[in-house]
């Protein structure tokens, strides 16, 4: 006969069946726009879960005392922040249960889910799935072992096939992720009701985009100096609904300038596309940019003290760069000097003293005054250059023949290199180099495509800007504002160079080193054709004929060796911008105070 229960077990026990279970609940969507479909805040698939959750928890006499949720995190990792919590909150506080709506909620990998399961037993709790029948017996255990290997293989098919998908779509031109700044993502329903996705130019940001590039080509701008000046005139990010629009930022504009999407291409897993989308520059700007970032890779300074001659000033002595220095007297006026770079930093030992700012000035308008061409002898120059175009003509449509056949070559060379790439049969790390040196090809036959596209009449045109330059830039360049003032000196001279002088007005003396076509144009040789010209038609006539005869052959034949000189490279005829190379001018033009 078994013993009578003492009162104390049998009130112990009572409390036990009438305490109820504790449990808490997990939950977990794998993206943002499962959490915010529909306009809810949750979405429609975190609710779903939530109460068939507190159902669960209900059938095992549980109440559901916290919820932990994930909004838009990948089960591919435990690094999730709701999970990790809710692993500590089980390991402090006594919970029964840990309720999911299915295991592939909490784990997608045979690794995670041991780790998780282990912390869960570690802590004494039992984890229950609302839609799947795991337990601790052999076969639910059993159960779960195998709903672990489906979602981890589930996780993996499904990135897969999605990255099949994006590499697909990127190699027939498409936008495999949101449209970068300066381009709007479009949906739109055919005819048949199926949704198109599109990318078009945002024509509200798509102009400070271009001007970004065009800018920072020149190489007068650094990133952040660039940043402002976009910001200055209005340029943001798109709003999103849970983020407003913000000035644009230094970051934001580096990844710009170094996006090829802007040049039409795609660019996916390190292998680059043709997009069907709209360029919004051409390959050679971009290109230019790409040579300005380079030579930026160990930072930009912002110039402290700008002024218009500081990018075209050098040190007479050492050829140093010269900087702006503001001294303050002991009455607090302030003087402006130029400055060596060289002396300053020691990195030379050149001793050459500080000059005047106006001092310089004052020369360099001066020297204007001087580097002009006679009128009349400017029209027969003009005159003999434009013959030359015209011979030009033919050599420069070999050329352009030549160039285009070596295109088409460059272009098969892309496409079978695509094809090898699709049968498997080149990496993508060996696909992303060479379709980098074709692209930097392509870029560089670009350019001299346009160089030589039988731009006649804008050469023509802008010869005769050059040499309008030669006959007024004196009183031109007087009486322009700074800003221009900048852009005649850019244009004319590759540098000035100002060196101390206690013989020349002023204390100091200049000289020039002209850029192409003015090198030319007012060179030494062009200074003698010149004379021998105004000789000739300056000659009375009791002079002897032969030599005025003589005389005039020496300036025609000086003046046309002088346009087959400018003939060589057809670009020297472009009026220099600040996007186009040039090369170092081998003569100096010499003023007459400095010879």
């Amino acid at each position: 006969m078994s013993p009578i229960p003492t009162a104390a077990p049998l009130a112990e026990a009572l409390q036990q069946c009438l305490t109820p279970k504790v449990a808490v609940s997990y939950l977990r969507v794998s993206t943002r726009d499962q959490a915010h479909r529909g306009g809810e805040a949750e979405g429609f698939s975190i609710p779903a879960q939530r109460d068939a959750n507190k159902r669960k928890a209900a059938t095992l006499g549980a109440i559901v005392i916290k919820e932990f949720v994930d909004r838009g995190a990948s089960a591919r990792s435990a690094n999730r922040p709701e999970l990790q919590r809710m692993l500590e909150y089980v390991d402090e506080h006594p919970v029964d249960y840990v309720i999911v709506h299915k295991l592939d909620r909490l784990a997608r990998n045979r690794a995670d889910d041991v780790e998780i399961s282990q912390a869960l037993s570690a802590s004494k709790v039992r984890l229950v799935s609302t839609t799947e029948s795991i337990d601790e017996t052999p076969s639910g255990m059993l159960l779960h072992g195998i709903m672990s290997s489906i979602a981890e293989f589930y996780s993996r098919n499904l990135a897969a096939e999605v990255m099949k998908g994006m590499t697909q779509k990127a190699r027939s031109g498409g936008t495999v992720s949101r449209a970068p700044l300066g381009y709007r993502n479009q949906r739109n329903v055919d005819a048949e009701g199926r949704e198109v996705r599109t990318v078009i130019i945002d024509e509200e940001r798509a102009p400070f985009i271009r001007l970004a590039f065009e800018l920072y080509a020149t190489g007068n701008w650094t990133i952040s100096s660039l940043a402002e000046h976009l910001n200055a005139r209005g340029l943001t990010t798109v709003p999103t609904p849970r983020l407003p629009s913000t000035p644009i930022r230094e970051g934001l504009l580096h990844k710009i300038l170094t996006n090829p999407y802007y040049k039409g291409k795609v660019r996916f897993q390190d292998a680059t596309y043709d997009g069907r989308h709209e360029p919004l520059i051409d390959s050679m700007i971009w290109q230019q940019v790409q040579e300005v970032l380079a030579t930026h890779v160990n930072g930009e300074r912002v110039r402290k003290h700008p002024h218009y001659l500081k990018s075209t000033v050098y040190c007479g002595t050492c050829k140093e760069r010269l900087l702006v220095q503001i001294s303050t007297s002991a009455t607090g006026a302030k003087y402006p000097y130029f400055m060596c770079a060289g002396r300053h930093s020691k990195r030379t030992r050149c001793e050459q003293k500080s000059v005047l700012i106006y001092e310089v000035e004052k020369k360099i308008t001066e020297h204007y005054q001087r580097i002009t061409l006679e009128p009349k002898f400017r029209i027969q120059v003009e005159t003999v250059i434009r013959n030359g175009l015209q011979e030009a003509r033919t050599e420069v449509e070999a050329e352009h023949q030549s160039l285009q056949r070596e295109k088409e070559k460059l272009q098969r060379q892309q496409g079978k290199l695509m094809e090898a790439h699709y049968a498997g049969a080149i990496s993508v790390d060996l696909l992303g180099k060479e379709q980098d040196r074709i692209t930097t090809a392509l870029a560089q036959i670009e350019h001299k495509l346009t160089a030589t596209s039988a731009h006649f009449d804008v050469v023509e045109k802008n010869l005769q800007a050059a040499l309008d330059l030669t006959e007024h830039c004196g009183n031109a360049y007087k009486t322009a504002p700074d800003h221009i003032k900048k852009l005649f000196n850019q244009a004319l001279f590759e540098r000035i160079l100002v060196t101390c002088d206690d013989n020349s007005p002023g204390g100091i003396s200049i000289r020039t080193e002209l850029r192409e076509p003015f090198n030319t144009l007012l060179s030494s040789e062009m200074r003698e054709a010149e004379r021998a010209w105004r000789l000739n038609i300056n000659a009375s006539p009791a002079d002897d004929r032969k030599g005025r005869s003589a005389r005039s052959r020496t300036a025609f034949f000086q003046v046309n060796s002088l346009s087959n000189r400018l003939l060589v490279e057809l670009r020297r005829f472009e009026l220099l911008t600040s996007s186009m190379r040039t090369k170092r001018a081998t003569n100096c033009a010499i003023a007459p105070d400095d010879a």
